[in-house]
């Protein structure tokens, strides 16, 4: 075997039998019936109930979404045919940016590939081109972050994981002459829990910082119009830049920053996952125009999120479950043994049909591994009975911890 294959072939074989190998459950989303889908395992097909899309507002289903989609393909065809500088911009994504910057009440947005793409490349150039820039970041800032701040170049500080005090302890150890970058989560993906933004916005404020939100698991659900939890506490005018997602509430693909229109340029001239890469198709665009537009005008949707979400926490409470957080509609329920998060999924899945990946390391650190629930806008309250019920069985089974009934797991 050639000797680099067989290195990799050995890493992959001590990780596998560590446990920690990866399975991707291939599914088939029925159109217009969502959460329904139809799973392929073992060479057989199965109709499942999907507990753990980030679709939570089941807008990749929704007509209008859908029909705006089918438009543009017809109109364009599919593709953008180039990068946004080489002839790949399209109608549909001036008009998307724009309605983003309205929605988020900012000067402009700028579209990105991905949610990644977006946080990645534009941290690069916000705290790389900034001479002497010293960032702050939250201790459980994703990936994407880690990497931008990573890549800009500038030194960086880390701030216990929404601790607004520990934010100001190094933000006032700082040369207070330096320029400075606070970046944070609004909603967190994998624990469910919100940022104190108040506080954060004033501590930032107060030391001259400037701030960059990432609201990917708020746009959509939260906030007048849909605009974030910013928007909903009344403070995104406290926010530089908001970063935000197609791909979630919005239902589709693709990641945006929105804020002042000298930011946008420079992200828009610097950014080398922007300026590299082909933009998004123009019905990814279209569907995603749609999306926001719908979201701006209904709160139905929402409403159910809602319902449904607090519904699930207050079941899984009851019945000693140990969930995170309640503070969102991310309702992350602590198994902390990878190999018995992995066999909880495994049986909710072939004895009652329901799909929840189990969410292990690097996603969230070892020993804390979770069952990464989301009850969406499109479940029905009968189904999030049926599913606790189905939970609250496997875990018995298993043996999962509990905690006393309304109890948050230290």
């Amino acid at each position: 075997m050639n000797p680099y294959l067989e290195l990799f072939s050995q890493h992959m074989a001590e990780f596998e039998a560590a446990g920690s190998k990866r399975d991707f459950l291939e599914i088939e989303r029925v159109a217009g019936r969502f959460p329904a889908a139809r799973s392929h395992r073992d060479g057989e097909a199965a109709e499942i109930s999907v507990w753990c899309s980030n679709d939570y507002l089941g807008m990749g289903q929704h007509p209008s979404v859908l029909a705006a989609m089918k438009r543009s393909i017809d109109e364009y065809g599919a593709g953008s045919g180039g990068s946004r500088n080489i002839g790949g911009t399209n109608r549909y994504h001036v008009l998307l940016e724009r309605e983003l910057a309205d929605l988020h009440g900012k000067e402009e947005a700028l579209l990105f590939s991905s949610g990644y793409a977006a946080n990645d490349g534009s941290l690069s150039v916000l705290a790389g081109h900034i001479p002497d820039c010293l960032a702050f970041s939250d201790a459980s800032n994703h990936a994407s972050i880690i990497d931008g701040l990573r890549r800009s170049g500038a030194e960086k500080r880390i701030f216990r994981h929404n601790d607004a005090d520990h934010l100001e302890e190094l933000l006032a150890a700082a040369d207070p002459d330096r320029p400075k970058l606070v970046v944070l989560e609004s909603v967190h993906s994998m624990v469910g829990d919100v940022a104190p933004l108040a506080r954060i916005a004033d501590v930032a404020r107060r030391y001259g910082a400037m701030t960059f939100l990432d609201e990917v698991h708020a746009v959509g659900m939260y906030g007048p119009q849909g605009a974030g939890i910013a928007a909903d506490l009344g403070l995104a005018d406290e926010f530089t830049v908001i970063m935000g997602t197609l791909a979630k509430g919005f239902g589709s693909v693709g990641g945006y920053i929105a804020g002042p229109a000298t930011l946008i340029e420079a992200v828009r001239s610097f950014s080398r996952s922007f300026i590299f890469t082909t933009a998004l198709p123009p019905a990814v665009a279209a569907g995603g125009l749609a999306a926001v537009r719908h979201l701006r005008d209904s709160e139905t949707e929402r409403n159910r999120l809602r319902a449904n979400a607090e519904l699930m926490h207050r079941l899984l409470k009851e019945r000693g479950l140990p969930v995170l957080s309640d503070e969102s509609h991310i309702v992350s329920v602590l198994v902390g043994d990878e190999s018995l998060c992995r066999k909880a999924s495994d049986l909710l899945l072939t004895r009652h049909g329901s799909y929840v990946q189990a969410i292990n390391a690097p996603s969230v650190r070892a020993g804390e591994e979770i069952l990464r629930i989301a009850p969406g806008a499109v479940h029905h309250p009968d189904d999030v009975r049926e599913f606790v019920d189905a939970l609250d069985e496997c875990a018995r089974q298993l043996d999962v911890p509990r905690v006393p009934a309304g109890a948050v797991p230290a």
